[in-house]
């Protein structure tokens, strides 16, 4: 998988910017990551009754509340998940220890252009013309190589922490997949890929760890510019502090609080072609804070590397065409790559019979 991965990004690779900052060292906010205008939605307010669902996953309604938190959101927190509190706790113990060696010492783990895995900036930092207030740590298969370049004694305790959090994210992922779909009436025998136990033991997966440090001018700067996810979905676990904000449609960008032991799930552009646009994946950005230092990692599942994705045909018929063209998870990172939010109307076949708009058409997000 490692090399598929990579294989997906080499014919558009990402530099490091070569003047990347040490923020630590800034008492102002530089001209390169001042952003003008930071998006053409409205934010919501906090005290406004909008709100992510929280779900506990042990509910026995608990497929219905997420069916309808994927349908309305696109984006649900989910408590009694079974991650254990110290593993939360060693995973963000991990990421604060990395973020806060020397920036020297962090570059000798730098991704490389065409690469996937290590440090630098976010991938999606070339549709932009501004610099994010973030630094990022992509680990996809063993972290060994560069953990021996961050900690040449000390990294054996730190890639165990990663394997652990890896292998409980997998089993958790799996879990809530069948959550997912069977609020939309799928079974085992829908999804061949699945595996013969239904576990989905050939699945793919990446980490990624962000840093978004105190920033002395919040409101000009952005963390993470506006995305979907190209997964299937995402498991992420922040810090106390809030930044994560998603876009409601009709509303605007309502902001994820931060509940302690809850991990918040979003529904990827995989998913989304999986249920032929049923339940949408869901714009997110990060913001950043004048004061405190947040602190987010991402568990970014898909499907075995060579499988392809289309709409499942359980959910297809006369009036419901497939919207979308089989796509592997490599090849769509790769349409990912060069065409950021508008890769799902690369792929799509047509637009629904009602003549509405795709309900996650992205196109209208300005990158610029």
């Amino acid at each position: 998988m490692p090399s598929r991965l990579s294989d997906a990004f080499k014919a558009h690779p990402v530099q490091l910017h070569p003047k990347h900052q040490d923020f630590n060292s800034l008492q102002e906010l530089p001209d390169s990551y001042k952003w003008t205008q930071l998006d053409e939605y409205p934010s919501c307010e906090s005290y406004s009754s909008e709100s992510v669902p929280l779900i506990d996953v042990t509910d026995p309604n608990a497929h219905t509340l997420i069916g309808h938190a994927c349908k309305t959101w696109g984006v649900f927190q989910v408590t009694n998940h079974g991650i254990p509190t110290k593993l939360l706790d060693d995973i963000e113990s991990v990421s604060r220890c990395l973020f806060s060696l020397p920036q020297q010492q962090k570059l000798k783990a730098a991704r490389s252009p065409d690469g996937v895995s290590g440090y630098g900036l976010a991938r999606i930092s070339s549709f932009f013309p501004k610099l994010m207030w973030s630094e990022g740590f992509t680990i996809v298969g063993s972290p060994l190589e560069h953990f021996r370049q961050l900690w040449p004694q000390e990294y054996s305790k730190f890639c165990d922490i990663i394997e652990e959090y890896e292998k409980e994210m997998k089993k958790l992922a799996g879990r809530l997949m069948w959550l997912i779909l069977g609020s939309l009436g799928i079974c085992n025998e829908d999804i061949k890929w699945a595996g013969p136990k239904g576990d989905f033991s050939g699945a793919s997966a990446a980490l990624q760890l962000n840093s978004y440090p105190a920033c002395p001018d919040p409101d000009q700067a952005m963390g993470l510019a506006a995305h979907t996810d190209s997964t299937l979905l995402t498991i992420l676990h922040q810090n106390n502090t809030s930044g994560l904000q998603v876009l409601r449609e009709g509303t605007g960008w309502v902001t994820v609080e931060p509940v302690q032991g809850a991990l918040v799930v979003n529904i990827g552009d995989l998913l989304h072609i999986l249920s032929n646009g049923l339940y949408p994946s869901v714009l997110h950005r990060a913001m950043v804070n004048r004061t405190r230092y947040r602190l987010s990692i991402a568990y970014l599942y898909g499907p075995p590397a060579s499988v392809q994705i289309s709409p499942l045909s359980k959910l297809l018929g006369p009036s419901h065409p497939p919207l979308y063209r089989p796509v592997t998870w490599n090849e769509y990172l790769g349409t990912k790559a060069k065409h950021f939010n508008k890769a799902l109307s690369c792929v799509r076949l047509c637009v629904p019979l009602n003549g509405l708009v795709d309900v996650n058409d992205h196109n209208r997000v300005q990158v610029g």
